[in-house]
């Protein structure tokens, strides 16, 4: 049994999460560690998950952070590190450990990856002789100027942009004329060349500047402009060759940025000239994909990046799964359709669904479709088949009122799969 802790004179390494899913808290358990949920309004459910402590405090004020944690002994005697796993909350808790003299990752690392702009000159060192063109744009009235210079299809996305907010691919001149008026008049975007090939999102944990690889996952596009996530499967079979040129690329471009310590999350276009860089970010994916990934490789990303961050030693390897996937499911606007309770309940009765999540409260109504990494469900299952796993999605994906589990392919999902075996 886990003996009692308290934040002033406890045991144990300490945690300090901004803001977490319970999957994170989760995740420190496993690991060992005891936690301190940080929040401006803690979520009860934290609790359930093992949460120890819950420090009710804005984090995104700089001060009211340092001024909250600084009174905590297991901070002041370095036995703490702070962590936050989405785009913000990486940032900020950065510059915590920082101010506090804890263990972490780099500022600097973090607003590299941030700069999608400076990235990707920085990444294109890494294929000097086939660089990505790219292009910087400050008004959104100059856009179909500048994406006639890139050339088309390209894509256009917020220079400091996280999850996907603000992607848009466009395909003509008009097209990008129409995207235009989505962006503020004065503007701080990236026109870039669309990366025809396979994507992969890949996991990967640093540490004193030597960059472990944990695992990869498949990324299914969308349809639509936006480019949107529409699941992730495993596992993902390449060539040797590839998957060690994945590796070398991703690694580059983590150094590159600087990051030295903690976890990071890249996702890479297997092109007919070799891995590209989509972005990269200072933190983990998100929690469904640690879920999957947990699943199908039986690495747990979210207790090694906490364990690694606080000293202590990785999980235990859970058991591999045959094939795993993941599917996002997104409801139209207006209410939810009625009944959503019942079809979550034979969603995940489903043989091989091991989890159905709504991220949405059932009697929400929808305003508007998701963008970017924002999506009103998934869908996580497992199968001894790829296609049997395929199976096993579309069907539960349709019990949730879809009636698609994907759409129709797009330009990127029709490109042959180069590298793969």
């Amino acid at each position: 049994m886990r003996q009692r802790w308290t934040p002033d004179g406890g045991r144990g390494p300490v945690a300090v999460l901004l803001s977490p899913r319970p999957a994170v808290v989760a995740a420190a358990c496993r690991a060992g560690a005891h936690t301190v949920v940080v929040a401006p309004v803690p979520s009860v459910s934290t609790d359930r998950e093992g949460a120890e402590r819950r420090v009710r405090t804005d984090w995104r004020d700089h001060g009211h952070l340092i001024g909250a944690l600084g009174r905590m002994e297991a901070v002041r005697r370095g036995r703490a590190a702070v962590f936050g796993f989405d785009a913000a909350g990486a940032l900020a808790a950065a510059r915590a450990n920082e101010a506090l003299g804890l263990r972490g990752t780099p500022t600097a690392a973090v607003t590299a990856l941030m700069d999608k702009a400076a990235l990707r000159a920085r990444s294109n060192a890494l294929h000097p002789t086939r660089p990505v063109s790219f292009a910087r744009c400050g008004r959104s009235d100059t856009l179909p100027f500048i994406t006639t210079l890139i050339g088309y299809p390209c894509v256009i996305k917020p220079r400091a942009g996280a999850d996907g907010e603000g992607v848009r691919l466009v395909h003509d001149e008009a097209e990008a004329r129409a995207a235009a008026h989505g962006y503020p008049e004065v503007t701080d975007l990236l026109v870039e060349e669309y990366l025809e090939g396979p994507e992969l999102t890949v996991e990967a944990l640093s540490r004193a500047g030597r960059h472990r690889i944990l695992g990869w996952a498949r990324r299914r596009t969308g349809p639509g402009p936006g480019l949107t996530a529409a699941g992730h499967d495993l596992p993902v079979a390449l060539a040797p060759a590839t998957a060690q040129a994945v590796r070398t690329f991703v690694r580059g471009v983590l150094d590159l940025a600087g990051h030295s310590d903690g976890p990071s999350h890249t996702e890479v276009i297997l092109t007919a000239h070799g891995p590209r860089l989509v972005e990269a970010h200072a933190r983990p994916g998100g929690e469904e994909l640690a879920r999957l990934l947990r699943l199908g490789n039986g690495t747990d990303v979210l207790g090694q990046a906490l364990a690694s961050g606080l000293g202590l030693p990785a999980p235990v390897r859970s058991p591999r799964a045959g094939h795993a996937g993941l599917r996002y499911v997104d409801f139209p606007p207006g209410p939810l359709p009625g009944g959503v309770r019942r079809a979550l309940a034979a969603a995940r009765c489903v043989p091989g669904v091991v989890r159905v999540q709504l991220e949405i409260p059932p009697g929400a109504v929808v305003r508007r479709a998701p963008t970017g990494a924002l999506h009103h469900a998934y869908v996580l299952a497992t199968g001894p088949t790829a296609h049997g796993l395929a199976r096993t999605l579309d069907r539960a994906v349709a019990l949730l009122g879809q009636g698609r589990s994907q759409g129709p392919p797009t330009r990127r999902t029709r490109q042959p799969d180069a590298g793969l075996a």
